[in-house]
């Protein structure tokens, strides 16, 4: 191992490289000094020119912070990652067409680091089928100038699925906490540990250069065996940077590290407003035992409402970037969590959400239509992409998207259990056909999965039929402030009912109430045939 500067570091890179980054979103384990080394070596040298950048996850801070310090002509030629949202810059790019754009699924990329590690041709799975994913619907591109072919739908055994390719890797910036003099790093103070191993086994199987960048150097032989995440055998160059946040908002967070589990009480609450109503409602979708994910975005709020209503040890939530159990943060720095029983690597997360281990998933909408698909990735001018989305989306057993009824600027009230739409926004999320598709309607419904469609106002269901309406809020006219303001005539329920009031008032709900009147998750067949003494002398 060699210890060099940022700056040292990143005169080795070639016009022409693949660059693969590790970490996730605003900060979490992302290997800032190197990206902005990267963009401080082409501003003073036009150096290097057309690399591709290949992370899985979205990195930046919504400003000129992670993925941004490549948003250059003639520096980034091409771009896959999960998400654009932290670096709007990007996404200003692709819609120019000055940058081959791809977002593929956050799961899909994670995995198929592990698959180029093993020198297999790719990753095989039916994540992304009926999506903007599939070939069929674009393939992931988000730019005209991007070619086809990153993804290809293959035909095994007369069943369909996606196969994203492997592809050669030349230089990789991980992060970590500590280096010892082997080049052995360990992630102590990180919030993830993501697939930095499969990252560095990846670049190594290509012949690459893997580039480590931590805060402190430890001497050899006294970094715990076990505390080590990425082996020194696969690090090249240590880049030291006592400075080094853990998130871009947070210096150092215990909690959010493992170290300690904070109170309750300290989690935040939130203030009574159209996102907490939201919250609360998808919350009430939880029962004992549930595995569940909530996605960025307005999912969020569900930690901090079952931490409010003393239910967050009564489910599991988790989220993609492998966190298990506790409250996922929300924010600028969603993708970590507090009080989390267990941290996993994120293709393992993967590995069990692909699997249908999720019973709940709990993700964001920016458009719905008639036939019951969701948009989260690209609408009007500004390119998002699907994060762990599509994933999460296409295997839980009951999927709740939730979203603020429309779009803008709006002023909503609430009297005593009741609303009233003082100012609504003044563009519908419902729509008659959504602008891209990172979920399926149709592809869920033939495969039986349970969707709601969860908002301030309103909630949906998908039906047979497409979408149909069950539930309004009290004080609300089903005529004029729902289906009015939707741009497709959804089908009214024969039972349509009344939205909790409980939702509307600023008392808790009584969610543990609730829960405990609810059955809890179903055990394994084994466990619920076998007699109760025997389970419990086993």
């Amino acid at each position: 191992m060699q210890r060099v500067s940022a700056d040292e570091a990143v005169k080795l890179i070639r016009s022409g490289d693949t660059i693969v980054i590790g970490g996730s979103g605003g900060g979490h384990a992302v290997p800032e000094a190197l990206m902005a080394a990267v963009e401080r070596r082409f501003l003073a040298e036009g150096l290097p020119r057309d690399i591709t950048a290949v992370h899985p996850v979205g990195l930046g801070d919504g400003g000129s912070k992670g993925a941004s310090h490549f948003a250059h002509e003639g520096l980034l030629k091409r771009i896959v990652c999960g998400t654009f949202v932290n670096s709007p810059a990007i996404s200003d790019m692709a819609i120019a067409d000055k940058v081959e754009g791809y977002t593929l699924p956050q799961g899909a990329l994670s995995q198929l680091m592990r698959e180029i590690a093993a020198g297999r041709p790719g990753l095989m799975t039916k994540t992304g089928l009926h999506t903007f994913v599939d070939p069929r619907h674009g393939g992931g591109r988000q730019s005209q100038c991007a070619p086809e072919g990153v993804v290809e739908r293959v035909d095994f055994r007369g069943e369909d699925y996606l196969f994203f390719k492997s592809f050669h890797i030349d230089v990789c910036f991980l992060r970590g906490t500590t280096a010892d003099e082997d080049g052995n790093i360990s992630m102590e103070q990180e919030a993830v540990f993501l697939e930095m191993l499969s990252e560095a086994q990846a670049t190594k199987r290509c012949g690459g250069l893997v580039i480590a960048q931590v805060k402190r150097i430890a001497k050899r032989g006294t970094l715990p065996p076990k505390s080590v995440k990425i082996p020194g055998i696969l690090v090249d160059l240590v880049v030291v940077e006592p400075d080094q946040w853990q998130t871009y908002l947070v210096e150092y967070s215990p909690s959010y590290a493992g170290e300690l589990r904070m109170p309750l009480s300290d989690i935040p609450v939130l203030p009574l407003d159209a996102r907490k109503i939201i919250a609360r409602r998808a919350a009430l979708e939880l029962f004992p035992g549930a595995i569940c994910n909530l996605g960025s975005g307005i999912s969020t709020g569900i930690a901090n409402v079952a931490a409010e209503e003393g239910v967050l040890d009564e489910v599991c939530l988790t989220n993609e970037q492998g966190l298990i159990g506790g409250a996922p943060a929300s924010g600028g720095d969603a993708g970590a969590a507090r009080n989390y029983a267990a941290i996993v690597d994120q293709p393992y997360q993967f590995d069990f959400y692909d699997g249908g281990g999720l019973d709940l998933a709990f993700l964001s909408f920016a458009e719905v239509d008639a036939s019951g698909n969701v948009n989260v990735s690209r609408f009007g001018d500004r390119i998002v992409g699907p994060g762990g989305f599509i994933n999460i989306s296409q295997n839980a057993k009951t999927v709740i998207f939730s979203a603020t009824f429309t779009a803008g600027k709006s002023e909503l009230a609430w009297d005593d259990g009741a609303m009233r739409i003082v100012k609504d926004g003044p563009q519908a999320k419902l729509v008659q056909a959504v602008e891209q598709i990172t979920y399926s309607g149709p592809y869920g419904a033939e495969r039986g999965q349970r969707v709601l469609y969860v908002t301030e106002r309103a909630v949906f269901r998908l039906g047979p039929g497409g979408v149909e309406l069950i539930e309004v809020a009290p004080g609300v006219d089903v005529e004029r402030d729902v289906v009015g303001r939707m741009r497709f005539r959804p089908i009214i329920s024969p039972e349509l009912k009344l939205m909790d009031p409980r939702l509307f008032r600023p008392e808790p709900l009584g969610l543990a109430e609730h829960l405990s009147r609810r059955p809890g998750r179903t055990p394994p067949a084994h466990l619920a045939t076998a007699p109760a003494h025997q389970v419990a002398a086993e």
